[in-house]
């Protein structure tokens, strides 16, 4: 190694890092996509627990017991989750057959304008009962798959309540827990480390929350404005899609913009997406630099590369955690890098020798 030059080698000790580094992450990686089942219900556990904490220690400060007011909360979780759910549910039986025959419409002035493209389209929408039966074998199978699958994310929604809870009620003992399983010198680092991370994901979960109920709220008085079928599923879907940055919004706006379309037509359409875009635009220049100013703040590229690496890892769960987990990641750097800076701060350059006594010994 001594024939190479120095930045040869500092280059060679760079990849050596980068290399363990990265087969680091991905053993990490598959170790929790193999224990997916496990894994995934405690990072929603923090996730929820980062973004329900001020309503529980508002309880801890009006005198509550802990374990009450952790299970108030869980109970408060569970309406409000289930209100959503039962809101778009409702919303989807009761305009899904004035969209559906909306969609029929639109196909027909599609054929009236357009010839065989549209006929096609009207055919396709009037044999979906021949399409049905003729793959009802594989449809059956993919049914039975899907009952298996909802059933394991019932589980694992039980299971991250239930985490949420404990983590609710035992948080004050998290930071001794953290010191006590690192060792004695890393403490006040790890410890450090744990709430800049900790805190990056609260207030991204408090800042996203927040942001999705006005864009929710919104869009969906638009909607209504607009008399759009199904304005307030619509307006729910804006809202789950605020968690996925920029493609949650995207999707969910197109929805409501296609619905549009469907039912009331070219210049309401046009309208509709007016109204999105002019939301999108409030979010962006108003809403996002105001509400979470005091988070971790990431590039679009970044998050859009995180997006991209957690529908790579785990579909759109793996969208919905990347953003978070990424920015907990970027917490901890932020950390680090105060903690250098201000260790190079103290310790300074070395200083010269100072010359004043062996001066005035000479002088002498």
């Amino acid at each position: 190694m001594q024939l190479l030059p120095g930045p040869v080698r500092r280059f060679a000790a760079w990849c050596a890092v980068i290399l363990l580094a990265s087969g680091v992450v991905y053993v990490a990686i598959r170790l929790c996509v193999e224990f997916r089942t496990a894994v995934t219900p405690a990072l929603l556990a923090l996730l929820g627990t980062a973004l329900l904490r001020p309503l529980y220690r508002r309880m801890v400060k009006a005198h509550v017991q802990r374990s009450l007011a952790a299970g108030l909360t869980c109970v408060a979780v569970v309406a409000v989750v289930g209100g959503a759910v039962y809101i778009v549910v409702a919303a989807l039986i009761d305009s899904g057959d004035q969209i559906v025959s909306s969609l029929r419409r639109a196909a027909r002035d599609l054929a009236d304008h357009f010839g065989a493209a549209g006929t096609s389209l009207d055919d396709v929408a009037s044999n979906a009962r021949e399409l049905l039966g003729r793959f009802g074998g594989t449809a059956a199978s993919g049914v039975i798959t899907g009952v298996s699958v909802v059933g394991e994310m019932l589980a694992m929604a039980v299971l991250a309540l239930l985490l949420v809870f404990f983590f609710l009620r035992d948080s004050d003992r998290a930071v001794g827990t953290v010191r006590a399983i690192v060792p004695p010198g890393a403490a006040d680092t790890v410890e450090a480390m744990a709430r800049r991370a900790f805190g990056a994901v609260e207030g991204f979960m408090r800042g996203t929350t927040l942001i999705a109920l006005i864009d929710a709220t919104c869009i969906t008085v638009g909607l209504l404005v607009l008399r759009v079928p199904g304005a307030v599923g619509l307006g729910a879907l804006v809202f789950v899609g605020a968690y996925i940055p920029y493609l949650g919004a995207f999707l969910s706006g197109a929805v409501a913009v296609l619905v549009a379309l469907a039912d009331r037509g070219f210049v309401i359409a046009l309208w509709a997406l007016g109204v999105v875009l002019a939301v999108q635009v409030l979010e962006g220049h108003v809403l996002q630099p105001m509400i979470q100013s005091r988070t971790v703040q990431m590039h679009p590229a970044i998050v859009l590369l995180a997006l991209t690496a957690g529908a790579s890892v785990a579909g759109i769960l793996g969208m919905l955690l990347a953003v978070p987990l990424t920015a907990a990641a970027f917490g901890i750097v932020h950390e680090l890098q105060g903690r250098y800076t201000t260790a190079e701060a103290s310790t300074g350059p070395p200083r010269p020798p100072s010359s004043g006594p062996s001066s005035g010994a000479e002088a002498s």
